[in-house]
Order: structure tokens, then sequence, then C-alpha cells
């Protein structure tokens, strides 16, 4: 190995040291910050507004208005009944795992391997947060481990609070809605704070896949799923099983 390929090779390494070191504590920085900070935009709701989705049975598209609906909301600022469907829906172990759910991942993954119609995810809402504050949409390795890597820094800075505060403020809700509070609004006509328990499930339960299950006269489909997720808020225990997040 001659002279100057072992020079030029030391340098790579310390270049690539030091952009690996940036990147790291960028997105540190990038974390804490919003630990405090509502996100002004995300990278789905930039997509959204420069083009409208496309796909079979979609539904309130918008096609050519496409301002962004989206306004931030804290805990105390929506109803108590909000967060207690979203992890009735989505993660009813949120309160307990520190970002994953190993049960949820193996369930989904026999689900999967026996065959089922549609590919079932394990994700939390800790997982989801991470996609949709700081990622971009899509399949890949690469994104599924930046999703992994910013579910350990979010579990580890912020609290519980935060994260579904994050969750249910930037959450795809409809086409170019984001966040319970600009869905109440659309669907609704009201502020988050005044959404009763079968709107709050209604919401929630058309979460997996909002272009297709509409909140504004349901199909259904989307009632089944907001009488699961009333069950399952019940089940729960109501509001009181989320005091503790609510008080963090």
């Amino acid at each position: 190995m001659s002279t100057d390929f072992k020079r030029y090779w030391r340098i790579a390494q310390r270049v690539l040291l030091q952009v690996v070191a940036a990147l790291f504590l960028t997105s540190i920085a990038w974390v804490l910050i919003y630990r405090w900070v509502s996100p002004p935009a995300t990278f789905l709701m930039l997509d959204r507004r420069a083009h409208a989705p496309v796909g079979k049975g979609y539904y309130g598209i918008q096609e050519t208005d496409r301002r962004i609906r989206y306004r931030f909301r804290s805990l105390d600022e929506v109803a108590p009944h909000v967060p207690l469907a979203l992890i009735a829906a989505e993660d009813q172990r949120f309160l307990i795992h520190h970002g994953f759910d190993g049960n949820a991942l193996w369930e989904a993954a026999k689900y999967n391997l026996s065959g089922g119609k549609k590919l079932r995810g394990g994700s939390t809402i800790s997982q989801q947060v991470a996609k949709n504050v700081f990622l971009w949409q899509g399949r890949s390795y690469i994104r599924k481990a930046a999703e992994a890597y910013f579910t350990v820094l979010i579990e580890l800075f912020w609290n519980k609070r935060r994260i579904m505060e994050m969750y249910l403020s930037v959450a795809e809700m409809g086409d170019c809605t984001f966040g319970v509070e600009a869905a109440a609004e659309r669907y609704f006509h009201k502020s988050a704070d005044r959404l009763t328990p079968p709107e709050a499930a209604l919401l929630a339960g058309v979460l997996p896949n909002p272009l297709r299950f509409r909140a504004s006269n349901p199909g259904p489909v989307a009632r089944a799923k907001q009488q699961r997720v009333l069950r399952n808020m019940r089940r729960l225990g109501g509001t009181a099983y989320v005091r503790e997040l609510v008080e963090e």
C-alpha cells in the first residue's frame, strides 16, 4: 500500500468520522429543540402541500387548494378523550413500554407470516412520532433504522406527555389535515377541546389510513373501527387511565 494511499485513507476516515459526529450532534439538538418547540412543518406536510396523494379509494382529496391545516395543541388544549382514544386505537401499552412493543411486533410477524391479506405493523405511538416528525414516508431498511434511532432519542429526551402531544398534533388525519385540532375543525366544526368520546374514537379509528376511511360521513368500516376504539377506551378505564400522562 503506497504512502499516498495511506494518507488519503486516513483523511477519508477523519472526514467520515466528522460527518457522523456532526449528524449525531445535529439529531440530538433537533430532538432537544422539539422537546419545547412545536414543529413548524414535517416532511409529509411539505410533500402533501406540493402533490396531491394518488391512490385507489382515497377520499376528500383537495385537487386545487393544497393549503395545510395544522395547529399544534398541548394535552391541556384537547379533550381528555383524545389521548385515551389514540392509545386505545394504536398502542395500548404506550404508558409502559420504552418505545418498542415486543408483543405487538411478535403478533404482527406471526400474522404476516401466516399469509394475512394485508401486512400488519407493530409500530408504537413513539415509533410513529419518530417517523411523522423527523423522517420521510416510505418503506426501506434505511428509513426503519432511522425510525428506530429517533424512537430511542425521543424516549430518552422527552416524556410520554410530549410524545403524545406530538402525535395528536402532527398525525395525518385527512388530505392536507394534520392533528386533532385541524381534524376537529374540518370534520366536526368545533375545537379539539370539545370533542366527545365517539368523535375522538372516530378520529382515532381512521388513523391507520385517513385517506381511505373518512371521519366525515363515515362508512360502515369506519363506524366499526369507532366502536372497537370505544370498547377499548372503556376497557382501559376511561380518562382516569391517562391521568398520569396528563399530569406529567
